[in-house]
């Protein structure tokens, strides 16, 4: 196989534009002069469509886009653009959507050069801005460059295929125009002249089936056995999660559930069976056994001890110790932090949180314990990890568990200092802990970064309340979020443990807030290496002042691969202080200092207890115990669904002819079909009768005026099954006359 050439960069002039402003050129953009702001290409006006299109010298393959700015941040900044390609000014591809940060750093985007594997040519390109940083300001472009092969032995045979590949497209959409309109003998003919096929053969025969004979038992088999040999997996892959919320109501040893057990009665054994009311307090997850572990935190007046294990299973809370410290392991504390090691059956936790007038010498040694979990015992692993290398005493750090290397990653949290006059004074800086790891087998540290607070390529910036996972098939650190001292951070970065490299995702500066999580409120994140993605809750800000605006639910996903944040679900009732019943019984009431944690097996999330922050009880700590699964449509919802639509048709078909015997099969067959509990579902199979009270007229036309009824309506459900299965199966998307423009 021929090495493809490295990319260089492209030679290009500017062919049109669509307006300019005075000196403000189009040609300007050929020349990188950051600090002349005359340099520049402005638009005449931001009224769309605005835009550049520059010819290149040579047909080449464009891989990707620089732009280049103002040496200042400036209002006509592009904020959101597009980017288009092709080989004539006419027909275009969109190579590229995004937006430049509003800053004086060049930007690179890779560009779309490729189609099924195969690179394709571009001779023009074409950039469309659609929002400028200022409202209302004209576009302006300071400098492009592109980047791309040009070499005529890769570009021709790229060239020769793409021409290939249209007439190859052109062909199958007259395929499924003739096939559509039941022109039999011109399919027949065009598809024995240039042997193409206009889908995979399984969708033909489906087609045979459904459009031409009205076999509906055979629909559903077909239907059926795509289900089972996975083809509608890349459907359910692209489809939006719901969340599921739900209450854990847990079972007391005596076999009861709490609910059962009346909460007023305080001499009730209820709070023996199951953790009590905290914030602040540590809770891993053991995927082997399904069990998660609970230890300390705050009630609102004390710190705590105890450690308590919940089996998913048997839906039951265990107490392993009232005390750990009297059985010696940790002393009562909050704002630690635990990690779990599956494989070896260990849990370590680490740092606390001291109130000021408890803080001394003594106090401030950072202990560090191990808890076996078979042999039920805790070990002391440090009387106090700073002499031994690692962290001072801090609190709200994070923590991460390397199985594979038998390692633990520590960063961030606010170092405890003593209480005196000058470390507590307003004037002294606060002392945040950098990135430390920990290796288990020899028991020894090292710090990896210390806390910079400059921004150099491999500087980490130490914070508190930040969320930090490992993912054990890459093998790299993600950390985002968190506080220093009054600042939020909302920069992104990931650190390569083998490779000890860090890597920017994202600085924090791009404003476009409605694409990330809200910082600044205290997320909690979890992560799934299989899925390769990141899962953050956002709830309530710990910022008294941004508590009272409304404070709402959110969950977000990270898709790693992608590099692309989405809100899955956002709960759009403000959560006031007299929040309805109704709705915590839906799902979690907003709060910090809860935890939450992943079962990455079984795809399901834990959450425990918190502050909901209320002013006017400020001591009020939750107990409530949840689950969250996100959900997508499952195989057996999709196949239910396609069930439903054939049988739905087939009645409808009935209908017309034989309205008896169709109303017996809405009756018997179509019901069973039917999601009753699905009010949208329910009231659709309420209206179907309606069908045998109409008349044939009254059908509307599906645009195929030369074919019969019937054949229109079954090539109308052939299109909406197809769309179940993958891309590489189907007929092409768009239809032949959609190509005609008035």
């Amino acid at each position: 196989m021929a090495v493809v050439p490295e990319s260089s960069v492209l030679t290009f002039s500017v062919f049109k534009w669509s307006s300019y402003s005075s000196t403000y050129l189009p040609e300007n953009i050929l020349v990188d002069k950051p600090t002349d702001q005359y340099s520049r290409w402005s638009s005449e006006s931001n009224y769309p469509p605005q835009f550049l299109i520059l010819k290149l010298e040579r047909p080449a393959i464009v891989q990707s886009i620089t732009f280049g700015k103002y040496e200042k941040t400036h209002v006509c900044n592009l904020k959101k653009f597009k980017v288009f390609g092709g080989m004539s000014e006419e027909n275009m591809t969109e190579l590229l959507s995004s937006g430049l940060k509003n800053d004086y750093n060049k930007e690179t985007f890779t560009l779309k050069h490729k189609i099924d594997e195969q690179m394709f040519p571009c001779r023009f390109v074409k950039i469309v801005p659609l929002m400028s940083w200022g409202p209302s300001f004209n576009f302006s472009i300071w400098y492009i460059e592109l980047h791309g092969i040009e070499d005529p032995d890769v570009v021709q045979p790229c060239l020769n295929w793409y021409s290939k590949y249209r007439e190859q497209e052109a062909i199958r959409l007259c395929l499924k125009h003739f096939r559509q309109h039941n022109y039999t003998e011109a399919f027949e003919s065009l598809q024995k002249k240039t042997r193409i096929a206009l889908e995979h053969p399984m969708l033909t025969h489906l087609h045979d089936r459904l459009v031409l004979q009205g076999d509906f038992d055979a629909c559903e088999e077909l239907i059926d056995k795509a289900v089972r040999d996975g083809l509608f997996n890349q459907y359910i892959s692209q489809q939006e999660y719901k969340p599921r919320w739900s209450q854990i109501i847990p079972k007391c040893n005596k076999g009861t559930s709490a609910q059962e057990i009346n909460r007023d009665d305080v001499n009730s054994d209820a709070d023996d069976n199951r953790p009590g009311m905290r914030g602040g307090h540590q809770m891993v997850i053991d995927v082997q056994t399904e069990t998660v572990y609970l230890f300390g935190g705050w009630d609102g007046t004390q710190d705590l001890a105890d450690f308590w294990a919940y089996s998913v299973q048997e839906n039951q809370w265990a107490c392993i110790s009232r005390d750990t410290e009297k059985e010696s392991g940790p002393s009562a504390r909050s704002c630690h932090k635990m990690c779990i090691d599956s494989q070896r059956r260990q849990i370590y936790t680490l740092g606390r949180y001291l109130d000021s007038s408890v803080r001394n010498s003594k106090s401030l040694k950072s202990d560090f314990y191990r808890y076996d979990i078979d042999a039920n015992t805790w070990t002391l692993l440090s009387e106090d990890t700073a002499a031994d290398g690692g962290p001072k005493l801090v609190f709200d750090h994070q923590m991460c568990m390397d199985s594979e290397k038998h390692m633990i990653y520590t960063f961030g949290g606010r170092i405890l200092t003593c209480n005196g006059s000058v470390e507590d004074s307003r004037t002294s800086e606060p002392q945040f802990s950098g990135l430390y790891a920990y290796h288990c087998q020899a028991g020894t540290w090292s710090l990896l970064r210390e806390d910079s607070c400059n921004a150099g390529p491999e500087d980490v910036q130490s914070r508190i309340g930040h969320c930090m996972l490992f993912h054990t098939r890459n093998r790299y650190l993600y950390v985002f979020g968190g506080q220093r001292s009054k600042t939020y951070l909302n920069d992104f970065f990931s650190y390569d443990v083998d490779g000890d490299h860090v890597e920017i995702i994202s600085d924090g500066t791009k404003k476009d807030s409605g694409m990330v999580p809200m910082t600044g409120f205290t997320q909690r994140a979890t992560i799934d290496p299989e899925l390769n993605e990141i899962h953050v809750l956002s709830g309530l800000s710990k910022d008294k002042e941004k508590r009272e605006e409304n404070v709402r639910n959110s969950f977000w996903i990270y898709d790693i691969a992608r590099n692309n944040w989405s809100c899955v679900y956002k709960n759009d009732q403000a959560v006031k202080e007299n929040s309805s019943k109704a709705l915590q019984e839906e799902e979690p009431c907003p709060r910090f200092a809860h935890q939450l944690v992943y079962d990455e097996m079984h795809k399901v999330h834990y959450l425990f207890g918190g502050n909901p922050g209320k002013s006017c009880s400020p001591k009020m700590r939750l107990d409530d115990f949840w689950s969250l699964k996100l959900c997508r449509p499952s195989k057996e919802y999709l196949l239910r669904h396609c069930r439903y639509l054939i049988r739905k048709y087939r009645f409808e078909e009935k209908a017309q002819s034989e309205p008896l015997n169709a109303l017996k099969y809405l009756q018997n067959d179509l019901s069973l079909t039917v999601d009753h509990t699905d009010p949208d579902e329910t009231k659709e199979f309420q209206l179907l009768p309606s069908a045998l009270f109409k008349s044939s007229s009254d059908f509307i036309s599906l645009g195929f005026s030369d074919v019969d009824q019937t054949y229109a309506q079954r090539t109308q459900l052939f299109d909406t099954l197809v769309n179940f299965f993958p891309d590489s199966m189907t007929p092409p998307k768009g239809n032949l006359v959609d190509l005609i423009t008035l």
